[in-house]
């Protein structure tokens, strides 16, 4: 230090201990504060220049110009800069040489040579990263020889041409910052491929990786699209209710929701207090039994006001349970119902479908979508089933069948469009390792008009076909009224049309009863859009607007008028002729990336057995 001090310049008399001991014991300080600050020729002639007009006074007044020579010589850190994502970096390609820029992000690969290191940083926005050439003789070198995969950095470097094949840029960096580490030992994503299943058990990480981050970057992509499509025509968004009271399939696979104590718990205290529940003839023996207590102890020969008071207190807590639980009697709940005491005084769902609410509001804004998180309490673990998943469903008032299967076909063939030319790189990647003809298959469904068949007629060509080798069919037996299984979905859509498909007109006894009845009694105004390589991808109907009619199908179906009395209410107030269907976006992920699994295509899978994270 004191040669270095000495070369820069500084006067011979501020060499003695009194200055140099309290700037070494400052330097050793940063020196271990942070790695990357490093007192070189510059900083050292920096510190001379401040030292050589300091007043000999103490250690201490040189000590404070030392602090403040090293925080001016000290570069700021590059966490405070803004970025420059890597996607956009590398979308200007060449355009953007000699630029210097700012990258942060998250290390996938180093390789060190002899005198500098290939570092590719990805800050997520993109499928690739961006290729970091960082030299040895960068002041901050020693950070760049200590990282590892999965460490966080910020670079700040110039855009240079790259003699690579792969890449037409990289950044040749001038300060290399290490904003978090990460322990090469025992970080679990390396440069290899992972199986989707194991990536499963470390949810919180796998966005980092290829497949899962593609597959994410895809979904966003679908759902800006969604969201532009039914603006564009007009549709309003409606946020319709997760808790619900009505089960909208009617097929009661719904999950409950309770603030009632579990078997086995202890009751909360509102419960416990409760004792007998809302039983009205024993509240009401518990009031006489109260009311007795204090007449006895007023009419004691020595009165105790203190006690008199607690029991005054205790007649008045009885009378106003004794009040809510006959009120509760006059609404039309019995006492004793084990509901009563429930939040919500009866019981209480997640919703399977947001359908039934956004009906109300097509009644009135005409066109509107809902797009939000549905459940489903079914205990299957199949590649197709999930227990959370987010459903887009649409309704649109003075429309029929026709118009509600021609809005569903402008909607898939948009916001597949829209995939395909916003996340090109992803798309290459899919194709690479999941399926070889996705991005051709993608393209025929968006510039093929999608094929239209009756439910009848869907049978008959099934039937014909399985006809000539039923062994090959896992479903061998469809007649009228059969619910098509996945293998005949694919059929009708790969092989007897070769294009999405619509079929329409089904049997009423398999779909829900808000289905419009057709005329000729055994069938319903419903639609399913079926799609080479999954089957079902959308499913709708006319929805029945006759109130009679409506009736007469809920009473089939078991379901009590009096539980959907409002959405009853809608067929007797200004019905119209209405459509609308729904379309599970995971699905219509899995579709268009060509992932198999469906837990591979939302952020945080929930399905039977697992509710990590």
């Amino acid at each position: 230090l004191r040669r270095s001090l000495r070369a820069a310049g500084l006067p011979p008399h501020t060499l003695s201990p009194l200055y140099m001991l309290p700037l070494l014991m400052l330097l050793t300080a940063c020196r271990a504060a942070a790695t990357r600050t490093l007192i070189g020729g510059r900083s050292a002639r920096v510190l001379a220049s401040r030292f050589a007009h300091a007043p000999v006074a103490s250690a201490a007044a040189a000590s404070s110009s030392a602090a403040a020579a090293t925080a001016a010589a000290a570069p700021p850190s590059l966490v405070a800069e803004s970025r420059v994502r890597v996607a956009s970096l590398l979308e200007g390609g060449e355009a953007r040489l000699g630029e210097t820029v700012v990258v942060k992000g998250w290390v996938r690969t180093v390789r060190t040579q002899k005198s500098f290191s290939f570092v590719e940083v990805n800050d997520g926005s993109s499928l690739k990263g961006v290729q970091v050439v960082a030299e040895d003789g960068l002041d901050s070198y020693d950070v760049v020889d200590a990282l590892s995969t999965g460490a966080a950095v910020a670079v700040r470097g110039e855009v240079v041409a790259s003699p690579a094949k792969e890449q037409s840029i990289e950044l040749r960096a001038s300060l290399v910052e290490l904003v978090g580490s990460c322990p090469a030992d025992s970080y679990p994503l390396q440069k290899k491929r992972h199986s989707l299943e194991f990536l499963r058990s470390i949810a919180h990480l796998r966005p980092r990786t290829n497949t899962i981050g593609a597959a994410m970057r895809v979904r966003s992509a679908l759902s800006f699209a969604t969201h532009e499509f039914f603006r564009s025509r007009g549709f309003v968004h409606v946020h319709t209710p997760l808790l619900t009271a009505s089960d909208c399939e009617g097929a009661g696979e719904m999950f409950r929701v309770t603030t009632l104590p579990a078997a086995g718990e202890a009751a909360q205290p509102a419960a416990a207090a409760a004792g007998c529940g809302d039983d009205v003839a024993a509240l009401d023996r518990a009031v006489k039994s109260a009311g007795e207590a204090v007449r006895a102890l007023k009419e004691a020969a020595v009165v105790d006001k203190e006690a008199v008071d607690g029991a005054v207190q205790e007649l008045l807590a009885r009378k106003a349970k004794l009040q809510a639980a006959t009120e509760k009697q006059v609404a039309g709940k019995p006492a004793g119902d084990p509901l009563a005491d429930d939040f919500f005084g009866r019981a209480a769902y997640l919703t399977v479908s947001g359908q039934l609410c956004a009906e109300t509001y097509a009644s009135a804004l005409g066109d509107v979508y809902t797009f939000g998180p549905t459940f489903r309490a079914e205990d299957s673990n199949t590649a197709r089933h999930l227990a959370e998943f987010w459903m887009i469903e649409p309704e649109m008032a003075f429309t029929d069948l026709a118009a509600n299967m021609d809005n569903a076909e402008a909607y898939v063939k948009h916001v597949v469009q829209y995939a395909l030319r916003s996340c090109a790189d992803d798309f290459a990647m899919f194709a690479q390792f999941y399926d070889k003809g996705l991005k051709a298959r993608l393209q025929a469904l968006v510039e093929t008009p999608f094929a239209r068949v009756s439910y009848t007629e869907a049978v008959e060509l099934l039937r014909a076909e399985i006809a000539k080798d039923p062994s090959k069919w896992e479903y061998p037996c469809v007649e009228f009224g059969t619910d098509l299984a996945t293998e005949h979905e694919r059929w009708l859509a790969e092989v007897a049309f070769g294009s999405a498909v619509f079929v329409y007109n089904y049997p009423k006894a398999i779909k829900a009863f808000y289905m419009r009845d057709n005329d000729d009694g055994k069938t319903v105004a419903a639609m399913d859009l079926l799609v080479p390589g999954v089957g079902e991808l959308i499913g709708g109907s006319q929805r029945e607007e006759r109130l009679p009619m409506l009736l007469s199908k809920m009473e089939e179906s078991g379901l009590d008028p009096e539980d959907y009395w409002w959405y009853v209410d809608l067929r007797r107030y200004g019905s119209v002729p209405h459509s609308g269907y729904g379309l599970g976006f995971e699905r219509l992920v899995c579709y268009v990336t060509g992932i198999p699994n469906i837990r591979d295509v939302i952020p945080f899978p929930r399905y039977p057995g697992s509710c990590d994270f």
